[in-house]
């Protein structure tokens, strides 16, 4: 039988990493019909395409299913020279000040949630913490009405799915992102004419060489970034907390030294990461493992599958908080890789920390999990844990 590889197949985000090894070791450079593009598996086929992106564009969008106005108008579906001018001026405002200022404002935040489930035996960890606490962080770095925190995560959780049958958005995804877009550039505005100490007066008022974002830039920054900020971090913190209950050594080994927690996350992000795949557009002709990619094709580098890959890692199947992999593409890589790392590594040990204080122990509920329908990310949609 043929080797298919279906991304919209929600058996494949159960366990992907028998069809990412079979990728690598036998079709190393792949056209998925299913998908409509090539498929790149290996770590240095994809690391190459990330250094390369005068060969592997963003341009044309970086989402494996592209939401409208999106492709070349965000940091992550655009490329250099408008990419670097948009990236210095984001950096710009998200300083060392911002991941220093999150740290308290987070602690509080785990305090409030993590009473709130002191009775219970058995918890959501997504709906009843992760998730909760990324909402808590964007709001509080933003400084958004608090009121319209369930809006907001309802339609941040929609942008980033994809309907499993239809192979694309769906009207009630667009609808969110579309909601998503008004209401970024509302806060625009908003903040236009009362700036204030949080994050979205800092893009608005960035400047470097007497250049600012536009209106439209902002407006596109803040949506992406509400997208990414609440559900590509609850994703990871699923994802951190779902590798931690399987593995059990290593969740007693972390519990009894949150020093570990830094080296725990940066394997979570190497053997499980939440985002797993994403697209570019080829310039040029290319050729890769006797296959002929051409100019205009869509490439996608499955980060989920590199960062199993044996060429680079030893024993990569293998969950070791004590590995160190410091060249893992859970953050991407290149000039694309995530802006907001740095604030997700803080974000992440804080809440971590926090949790393992009040649960040391606990085990998984369920043996089959609900996944998030994207083809871009994958992350548990429900993680029960018991307690013990």
């Amino acid at each position: 039988m043929a080797f298919r590889f279906d991304p919209y197949d929600p058996a494949f985000d159960a366990d992907p990493f028998p069809a990412y090894k079979v990728l690598r070791d036998e079709h190393p450079c792949f056209y998925s019909e299913e998908a409509g593009m090539w498929v790149l598996s290996r770590y240095d086929d994809i690391l190459a395409a990330l250094s390369n992106w005068r060969t592997y564009s963003s341009a044309k969008g970086n989402l494996i299913d592209e939401l409208p106005g999106r492709a070349g108008s965000t940091l992550g579906s655009s490329d250099p020279p408008r990419h670097d001018r948009l990236r210095a001026l984001i950096q710009s405002a998200m300083t060392k000040r911002a991941l220093d200022h999150v740290i308290e404002p987070a602690r509080a935040s785990c305090h409030k949630h993590l009473a709130a489930l002191r009775d219970q035996s058995v918890f959501d960890f997504v709906g009843d913490y992760g998730s909760k606490m990324t909402v808590d962080l964007l709001f509080y770095l933003f400084n958004l009405p608090r009121a319209d925190a369930e809006v907001v995560r309802d339609n941040a959780v929609l942008m980033v799915q994809t309907d499993a049958k239809t192979r694309q958005k769906t009207e009630a995804h667009l609808a969110a992102f579309r909601w998503m877009a008004d209401y970024a550039e509302n806060l625009v505005q908003e903040r236009k004419k009362n700036p204030g100490d949080d994050l979205l007066s800092g893009f608005i008022t960035a400047e470097i060489d007497g250049e600012k974002l536009l209106d439209k830039e902002v407006q596109l920054t803040v949506t992406t970034l509400i997208m990414a900020g609440i559900e590509s971090l609850s994703g990871f913190l699923g994802m951190f907390a779902y590798n931690l209950a399987n593995e059990h050594d290593a969740r007693r080994a972390v519990s009894a030294d949150h020093g570990l927690i830094p080296d725990a996350m940066e394997e979570s992000l190497r053997f499980n990461t939440s985002a797993q795949r994403f697209k570019r557009c080829l310039q040029v002709d290319t050729e890769l493992h006797g296959q002929t990619m051409k100019a205009g094709d869509f490439v996608m580098l499955a980060y989920g599958s590199a960062n199993r890959d044996e060429r680079m890692f030893e024993n990569p199947d293998s969950y070791d908080v004590a590995r160190r992999p410091k060249r893992h593409l859970g953050f991407g890589g290149g000039v694309h890789a995530c802006i907001g790392s740095a604030l997700a590594r803080v974000a992440t040990e804080v809440i971590f920390s926090e949790f393992l204080k009040a649960v040391p122990e606990f085990t998984r509920v369920d043996d089959v999990l609900p996944w998030v329908p994207s083809s871009n990310f994958r992350s548990p949609q429900k993680l029960r844990l018991a307690r013990g």
